[in-house]
């Protein structure tokens, strides 16, 4: 895999030109803060809401998003995947002049064809592999959070000078700006949202019911699962010194409990499951699902999300926290 530096990308590709966030939430206030740190000139195109005034808040010149496309050169799409197609209908494209860019942090609606650019504008993506915060954060440190990069259209024959530049501003080019496309950062993406992630959450679900049904505390069994914060610290120290090698942390008795158990939980059998949801990702049947449950209203979703915040689980945190947060008052005190 290629990857690009700081002396790769030169912030001069975007001299002049205006920049435009378009929705100022998590991802679009963290890069728009880190370009403006960079020097470049950027606008805010929002609705009129909490974002909008936060964004006034941070000394940017906010405005409708359909008058921040018209006066941009280079438009920043931050816009939730649902949202995208049509807000870029109604108040993007009517102002995307020749020339343009238009510049992703997720290639969904490009992939799957919801929004479908004019020929004469360059569609770029520079994804951040990090929540917003992250990417402030790392940014302010100087070491930066990696990116995938790609160019989808280059209209102009300086798509890939204004995707690097981009990377360099909000600090990608720090830590690393990878080339990928438009197909492999979404359908890794949806991977991760629709096959591991839903593995993880349901055995950590199913662990604690089958924990508390034989009798341990539901408080003991959760501080022992991650209200503890370990799992949070294995992770980083895979992504520091590796996924198996970080397991030289535990002892041995977790290492060979780990290592031997594995396939007896997780049979390599389980593979055609993860093929299957990687078909339906790459088939365009996961977006078609989602596009007709945002149309219905969300109904499904909101049941879902509903059912999973009435689980017992949720008390039991915040019962948890609670318990921590009275020892470390306690602890205040003395």
């Amino acid at each position: 895999m290629k990857a690009y530096y700081d002396g790769d990308a030169d912030l001069g590709a975007l001299a002049g030109k205006t920049v435009a966030i378009i929705g100022y939430g998590n991802q679009g206030r963290a890069q728009g803060l880190n370009m403006r740190d960079s020097g470049l000139q950027v606008i805010v195109g929002n609705l009129k809401d909490d974002s909008y005034a936060r964004a006034l808040a941070d000394g940017f010149e906010a405005m409708s998003i359909a008058e921040a496309a018209a006066r941009a050169d280079v438009l920043c799409l931050f816009l939730p995947d649902e949202a995208q197609p049509g807000v870029y209908r109604r108040d993007i494209e009517p102002h995307l002049a020749g020339g343009k860019t238009l510049n992703f942090a997720h290639g969904y609606s490009i992939h799957y064809g919801l929004i479908v650019p004019p020929l004469d504008v360059d569609v770029i993506m520079v994804a951040p592999r990090m929540i917003g915060v992250g990417v402030r954060e790392r940014f302010l440190s100087g070491k930066g959070a990696p990116a995938f990069v790609a160019v989808r259209q280059d209209a102009t024959g300086r798509a890939w000078a204004t995707a690097l530049a981009i990377g360099r501003a909000i600090g990608a080019t720090h830590a690393g700006l990878l080339d990928s496309s438009f197909a492999e950062e979404t359908e890794l993406d949806h991977f991760a949202e629709q096959a591991l992630w839903p593995v993880i959450t349901r055995l950590f679900r199913l662990a604690f019911e089958v924990l508390t049904e034989r009798g341990y505390q539901p408080e003991a069994v959760l501080m022992d699962m991650y209200q503890s914060g370990e799992p949070a610290q294995i992770l980083q120290e895979a992504a520091e010194v590796g996924f198996f090698r970080q397991m030289a942390f535990h002892s041995r008795t977790s290492q060979y409990g780990t290592l031997s158990r594995g396939p007896r939980m997780l049979p390599d059998n389980f593979k055609a499951l993860l093929n299957r949801a990687l078909d339906d990702i790459q088939q365009g049947v996961f977006s078609r699902e989602w596009e007709a449950e945002r149309e219905a209203g969300y109904p499904l979703f909101d049941r879902l999300k509903a059912e999973a915040l009435a689980h017992p689980m949720n008390r039991v945190e915040d019962e948890l926290r609670a318990l921590v947060a009275a020892g470390q008052t306690a602890g205040e005190d003395k």
